[in-house]
């Protein structure tokens, strides 16, 4: 294999551009010439695709976003989409593919695979972190510790004003970065879309504290189905247990910044190993690329696709014990 096409998709997260500039020199080293597809999928359909030298990836290992662009292509959802991506990668004489992207980006890859025959590795790249066959994604811990940093902020005025604040974090259907910046803020609660809780709960344990002289607190609720119910929640809240709060939505604030020590990391270890793991042209092909306690290891594509990774136990287990 001598020529590899490298594309990001679906939302941005920091340390994207620390995957493609380390998949660049590893192709370098090893005299594979690597393309950038412009704008995600769009970009194969529409041809934009470009051949990457040093140069193309200076000084971007700091930079959140993606360099490359990245969309969500409703055309690659038809089979004829496809059909036209994977004409215009075989015209270039590509023979292999890098998709840095989240589950939906994984599903196209997946496709483009089984029905054209396209050498797929995947990467997981987003800071949801939900991507099953692997223990992290690029840009999560950068996500994370955004949303710690407004956390402690927020508190700062809590405390002033002895309030109760709900800080909501993004996750429509994982609870990670709730679970883990609740954790490490010491929120008093935490909401996430896979343990549904009601209002009247939420005021049962607040009311606990409050009433051992506590005089201000917060709530982190994953944004789930409905990004912007958290006022709902808020609402309710005040109702039942007469808590008045103030609300604060984080949203596209955890997507950008520049990405921490360990997500431009785990990064580098992903975009070598997807490089030299389409180079060697093994079995290992039509994996996604993940680290698991620690290990570098592989997931099938259609595994990935398939399954959920479940929020774990032992960290809703934690988070329990602290909040009591």
């Amino acid at each position: 294999m001598k020529r590899i096409a490298i594309l990001t998709s679906g939302g941005d997260a920091p340390g994207m551009n620390a995957c493609i500039r380390a998949a660049l020199r590893a192709s370098v080293a090893t005299g594979v010439h690597l393309y950038g597809v412009r704008h995600g999928y769009n970009g194969l359909i529409d041809g934009d695709i470009e051949l990457m030298d040093r140069r193309a990836v200076a000084n971007i290992i700091h930079q959140g976003g993606t360099m490359l662009g990245t969309a969500r292509c409703h055309e690659f959802f038809d089979e004829a989409g496809r059909a036209t991506a994977a004409a215009n990668l075989k015209r270039t004489g590509i023979d292999g593919l890098i998709v840095i992207g989240g589950d939906g980006s994984f599903r196209g890859g997946n496709a483009l695979m089984q029905e054209h025959g396209i050498q797929v590795m995947g990467v997981p790249g987003t800071i949801d972190n939900d991507i099953y066959g692997t223990d992290f994604s690029i840009g999560f811990d950068t996500a994370v510790n955004t949303a710690l940093e407004s956390i402690d902020r927020i508190r700062d005025t809590a405390l002033s004003h002895e309030r109760l604040f709900f800080v909501e974090v993004m996750g429509r259907h994982s609870g990670f970065i709730a679970m883990e910046s609740a954790i490490a803020g010491g929120a008093e609660y935490v909401v996430t879309p896979e343990v549904p809780v009601s209002a009247e709960e939420i005021c049962l344990h607040l009311n606990e504290g409050f009433g051992r002289d506590k005089r201000s607190a917060i709530v982190v609720v994953a944004e789930g189905e409905n990004p912007g119910h958290v006022f709902d929640m808020a609402r309710k809240v005040k109702k039942h247990c007469g808590l008045d709060s103030r609300v604060c939505i984080l949203g596209h604030i955890q997507r950008g910044g520049s990405p921490t020590a360990r997500d431009r990391i785990l990064a580098a270890k992903m975009g070598v190993l997807a490089v030299q793991c389409l180079i060697d042209d093994d079995e290992e092909n039509g994996m996604v690329v993940g680290e698991i306690a620690g290990e570098m290891c592989f997931t099938p594509l259609a595994e990935s696709v398939g399954k959920r990774k479940e929020l774990s136990g032992n960290l809703a287990a934690l988070a329990q014990l602290l909040v009591e």
